[in-house]
C-alpha cells in the first residue's frame, strides 16, 4: 500500500515548490523591467500590461486543458518535465526580442510550457497526501509562487542598477543585447536544476478519495466529456461561486503583483531599484507565509469538524483583502505605503492554496488536473488580462497622469474584492452540502 505522508512525500512537495518558484521568477520578472523594455522597445503601459498579462495568460489559460486531460492518464512528471523545458527555452527567447511582437510571441511560449505545471502538480500531491493533509501540502506549494515573485523582484532590482551603469553589450553568437535582455538568460537557466529535480520525482498510485476520508487505488483514465459536464452540472452552484470567486480576487492580486513596484517609484519617489528590492523582500517574507497560514487555518478548521473549511479559511482572507487592498495604493508616504503592503501581501496571499485544494477534494481522480486546469482558463486568463490592462487602462485614459497608478489599482481594488468575496460566501453552503463524495462522483452518470 502508498504511504501518503514521510519525508519523500515531502521531498517531492520540495521539488514541485521550486519547480512553482522557478516559473514564477520566469513569469514575473518582466515587472520589474517595465522601464527599460519601455525606454528600450518605445512602448506604452498598457502594451507592458499585455506583456505581463495577456501574452503570458493566452495559451496558459487554454492549453492547459488539454494538457490537463493527458496528466489525468498519462506520467504527470514527464509531463511538467517537458512543460519545464519549454518555459525555460522562451524564457530565454524572451532576451533575443527586439520589438513589442518578438517579445509578444515569447511571452506566449512561456505560458504555453508553464501549463504544464500546476494541474499535474496538484494531481500529483493529492496522491501523496490524504484529505484532511491536503491544504497544508498545496499551501507550501502556493509558497513557491511569493518566493519566486520576491527573488524576481529581487534579482530585477540588481539588473536596473546595472542598466543604469552599463549599456548594450555584445555577446557570441547573439550580438548587442541590453541588459534586461541578459536578465531572461539568466533566470532561465534555473530550469535545468528543476529537470534535474524531477527526475527524481516517481509518479504515485492514483488515488480515490472516500467519504470516510480513507482512500482506494484509481485506475489512469481521463474523464469523458460527459463526465465532465455531470461533474460541473452537479456542482454548479460551487463551481460558479469558487471560479467566479478567486478569478475576482486573483484579479487584483495580479494587477498588485504587476504594478506595484512602479506604483512606489512614480507615486512615493523611490528608484525602480530600491521598489523591486523592497517589494521583492515582502513577497518572500509576508507573501510566503500567507499560504501556509491560510492552508493551516484550514486545516486546523476541517479537524475542528467544519465541513467548510477550505472555503471557511478562503472567506476569512478575502474580507481581510478587501479594505487593505484599497489602502496600500492609497499611502501617503514610502513608509506606510510599505507598511501597509506588507500586511495586504500576507492578506492577499493568505488563500492562495485553497482554490485548488477544494478541487482536488470535491473531483474524482479522472478529473482533478482538468477541473483545475478549466478553473484556471477562467480565472488566470481573467487576471492577467482583466487586472494589469484595467489599471493600466484608467492611467492611460481616465487619469492620463502616470502619478495616478496608486488611484487606478485602489479603484480596480475597490470594485472586484468585495464581489469576489461575496462570491465565496455564496459558495460556503454548497461546498459544504455537497451531494456526494467524490468516489461517488466518478460512478455517476451525468
Amino acid at each position: 500500500m502508498q504511504r501518503f505522508t514521510g519525508a519523500y512525500a515531502w521531498y517531492v512537495v520540495g521539488v514541485l515548490t521550486f519547480a512553482y518558484m522557478v516559473a514564477f521568477i520566469d513569469r514575473q520578472i518582466l515587472s520589474l523591467l517595465v522601464q527599460p523594455i519601455r525606454h528600450d522597445l518605445g512602448i506604452s503601459d498598457t502594451q507592458i500590461s499585455l506583456l505581463a498579462g495577456f501574452a503570458f495568460a493566452i495559451f496558459y489559460s487554454i492549453l492547459g486543458v488539454p494538457i490537463a486531460r493527458l496528466a489525468d492518464r498519462r506520467s504527470r512528471r514527464a509531463i511538467i518535465s517537458i512543460g519545464v523545458f519549454l518555459w525555460s527555452l522562451m524564457t530565454a527567447a524572451c532576451g533575443l526580442a527586439k520589438s513589442f511582437t518578438g517579445l509578444f510571441v515569447a511571452r506566449v511560449g512561456v505560458g504555453v510550457g508553464e501549463a504544464a505545471l500546476s494541474p499535474a502538480a496538484y494531481s500529483i500531491m493529492a496522491d501523496y497526501f490524504p484529505p484532511q493533509r491536503l491544504a497544508r501540502a498545496i499551501a507550501v506549494y502556493a509558497m513557491g509562487l511569493y518566493a519566486g515573485a520576491g527573488l524576481a523582484m529581487i534579482a530585477g532590482s540588481a539588473v536596473v542598477r546595472l542598466v543604469s551603469e552599463a549599456g548594450p553589450m555584445d555577446l557570441p553568437l547573439i550580438g548587442t543585447v541590453f541588459p534586461w535582455q541578459l536578465t531572461f538568460f539568466v533566470v532561465a537557466l534555473p530550469g535545468l536544476l528543476v529537470l534535474l529535480g524531477m527526475a527524481t520525482v516517481r509518479e504515485p498510485k492514483r488515488r480515490e478519495f472516500l467519504a470516510d476520508g480513507s482512500s482506494r487505488e484509481a485506475t489512469a483514465r481521463a474523464a469523458t466529456l460527459s463526465e465532465i459536464v455531470g461533474f460541473f452540472r452537479r456542482n454548479l452552484r460551487f463551481i460558479l461561486a469558487h471560479f467566479a470567486g478567486f478569478g475576482l480576487l486573483g484579479t487584483v492580486i495580479t494587477a498588485f503583483m504587476v504594478w506595484t513596484p512602479e506604483l512606489l517609484r512614480r507615486s512615493h519617489g523611490m528608484n525602480i531599484a530600491d521598489a523591486g528590492l523592497a517589494y521583492g523582500i515582502l513577497l518572500l517574507v509576508f507573501g510566503t507565509a500567507g499560504p501556509y497560514a491560510g492552508g493551516w487555518t484550514a486545516s486546523w478548521l476541517a479537524n475542528k469538524g467544519y465541513k467548510d473549511a477550505e472555503m471557511r479559511a478562503a472567506l476569512i482572507g478575502g474580507a481581510a483583502m478587501a479594505p487593505l487592498a484599497v489602502l496600500a495604493p492609497l499611502a501617503p508616504g514610502p513608509v506606510s505605503a510599505i507598511a501597509l503592503l506588507a500586511v495586504a501581501t500576507f492578506a492577499l496571499s493568505f488563500p492562495q492554496a485553497l482554490p485548488p485544494t477544494m478541487l482536488q477534494l470535491v473531483a474524482p481522480n479522472n478529473l482533478r488536473a482538468q477541473a483545475t486546469a478549466i478553473f484556471m482558463l477562467v480565472s488566470v486568463l481573467t487576471a492577467y488580462t482583466v487586472g494589469p490592462v484595467l489599471v493600466a487602462l484608467m492611467n492611460d485614459y481616465v487619469f492620463r497622469d502616470d502619478a495616478a497608478l496608486g488611484h487606478s489599482l485602489a479603484i480596480v481594488s475597490a470594485a472586484l474584492t468585495p464581489i469576489g468575496t461575496l462570491c465565496l460566501w455564496y459558495g460556503m453552503k454548497p461546498y459544504r452540502e455537497r451531494a456526494a463524495a467524490p468516489s461517488m462522483e466518478s460512478e455517476a452518470s451525468p
